[in-house]
């Protein structure tokens, strides 16, 4: 379960974000998100509506970071593992939070390993 700051952040964040995964070589891609939700107070999924390195990322590695900003100006970063769904609960989460203009093709969640408010670490 994320911490209770982080709920309560998420709740009250901007509506796009920044995800960034790596690719096999080590290099950085960064993507605007804004079609996306909070999974069981656990898991960030994100819909992939339009992915392309983002996808090919997520297959190779894993590796991702989420970067979000409050209304009231905090900044909270998120980093761990990413998992790719095309089927299943997650999947089906991601319909329900994803606008029916968007094509939702899958699933990516964001299981956090670090997080960071700012500068300091939370966990």
């Amino acid at each position: 379960m994320l911490p209770q700051e982080i709920i309560d952040a998420w709740a009250m964040r901007e509506m796009a974000f920044v995800l960034t995964t790596v690719d096999e070589s080590g290099k950085p891609n960064s993507v605007w998100v804004i079609s996306s939700g909070l999974y069981s107070d656990e898991h960030i999924v994100i819909a992939d509506n339009y992915f392309d390195k983002t996808r090919a990322n997520i297959l190779a590695t894993g590796i991702g970071a989420v970067l979000f900003i409050t209304k009231d100006g905090v900044s909270y970063q998120l980093k761990g593992r990413l998992s790719y769904h095309t089927s299943g609960p997650f999947y089906a989460f991601m319909k329900e939070v994803t606008p029916p203009k968007y094509p939702g093709h899958a699933a990516a969640v964001l299981h956090a390993t670090e997080i960071y408010k700012g500068s300091v670490r939370l966990l």
